[in-house]
């Protein structure tokens, strides 16, 4: 019997399989994921990030792996390491959720980054579960493509947890 291999993706994490036999499992609620894969190759990633960007007035050099602008770079460097195609690559995104009525809109900043950074790198997103108030729990196949999206309860989310301090550095990251 072949047994599914879950590995969960946390804050701040971006991983990437090739293994027909993986699935990529994430709760989020403010927080979005980006699920990549490239159909040809059968190779796909995933990323979860709690913020869009750095603040205003950070110094570029210093990468929060928290950070979408960082996760969006290091997913798709890491498939292209597998051999797949920017060209190829086809998206999911999910999360982005505004829980608390009374706080920023942190979800709806970090979907609109999501969209945006993509489109940017003419990535084409062929299934969008953002917005709203409710968290999500994602599985995602990488090696198909196939993802499933289910509402869960609040209470599960991830508590945004935001850093102001650079963390070490963990290698290069090419910008495109």
């Amino acid at each position: 019997m072949n047994a599914i291999t879950r590995i969960n993706i946390l804050q701040g994490q971006a991983r990437v399989s090739a293994g027909p036999r993986v699935e990529f499992s994430t709760v989020l609620g403010s927080c979005v994921a980006t699920c990549l894969f490239d159909p040809d190759v059968e190779v796909g990633g995933m990323n979860h990030f709690l913020l869009a960007e750095p603040p205003q007035g950070s110094h570029s050099g210093d990468f929060d792996e928290h950070y979408g602008v960082y996760l969006m770079e290091l997913l798709i460097n890491e498939m292209l390491a597998h051999g797949a195609a920017k060209s190829r690559m086809r998206a999911h995104l999910y999360g982005g959720a505004n829980l608390n009525s009374g706080f920023a809109r942190i979800g709806t900043k970090n979907a609109e980054f999501a969209r945006s950074f993509l489109a940017s790198e003419r990535i084409t997103v062929v299934r969008e579960d953002l917005g709203g108030n409710n968290a999500r729990r994602v599985d995602f196949r990488p090696a198909r493509g196939q993802v499933r999206c289910r509402t869960v309860e609040n209470t599960l989310a991830p508590e945004i947890k935001p850093t102001a301090r650079p963390l070490p550095n963990r290698g290069d990251v090419e910008l495109f």
